[in-house]
């Protein structure tokens, strides 16, 4: 009895690895193929000059995504969902890029931008996998920091103080880093069971550190 119990519990082990590992996978394939047609979709922004106004439209039709993308994950329509969020998102950014590549240095920044963003979620990414540590116990504490930017980025809208836009950046960008550290943690340890809400998880962790890291070199630059 104790050898089929034994061998129970293993099998449950094993599964559950499997699982694990095949969420795993499929959000880093979904990661993949939706942060390049984001590219692309912002490529396509850039291409024909999208407004500021229209982006902000798309932006806020995102945000909407997002509650479409987090209700149908469990179905095929999820797909579609995170497409839809994902390109829209893309598409957003897109006058903001045309902004930084308009500066004297702007291609050189977008670059650095973007190869400190991969550099960092590589990196992260791999630690978490590695070490195979649980992060959970910074759920709370990066919710109440990313609480806390949202507010703060919002008054300075009215406020436009650069140091506290720059303090909002650097802010962001740890939380960030934290937030990928936590997502990976919650796939490797079976928190989350869905690919496409683990694939939107980190999704969002990359965009939000791109354009915050993209803000903090420039204006470390000069050029902001």
């Amino acid at each position: 009895m104790q050898d089929k119990s034994l061998y129970s519990a293993g099998s449950t082990g094993i599964e559950s690895v499997l699982s694990t590992n095949k969420v795993l996978k499929n959000t880093y394939m979904l990661l993949g193929v939706t942060l390049l047609f984001s590219a692309v979709t912002a490529g396509i922004s850039m291409a024909i000059g999208l407004g500021q106004g229209t982006a902000l439209i798309f932006m806020l039709v995102g945000f909407g995504l997002l509650f479409v993308v987090n209700k149908t994950a469990d179905s095929s329509k999820g797909l579609l969902a995170i497409f839809a969020f994902t390109g829209v998102m893309g598409a957003s950014i897109g006058p903001m890029l045309n902004y930084y590549l308009a500066m004297p240095n702007g291609p050189a920044l977008v670059m650095q931008a973007l190869g400190g963003t991969a550099v960092v979620f590589f990196g992260l990414s791999a630690y978490a996998l590695t070490t195979r540590k649980d992060f959970s116990y910074m759920g709370g504490f990066l919710m109440v920091g990313l609480l806390v930017a949202v507010v703060a980025m919002i008054a300075n809208i009215f406020l436009a103080i650069p140091a506290l836009s720059l303090t909002i950046s650097a802010a962001v960008v740890m939380i960030m880093s934290g937030l990928i550290l936590y997502d990976t943690s919650r796939i490797i340890n079976g928190g989350e069971t869905n690919y496409i809400r683990a694939t939107v998880s980190l999704y969002l962790d990359i965009y939000n550190l791109f354009i915050h890291l993209l803000s903090l070199l420039s204006f470390f630059s000069g050029d902001d």
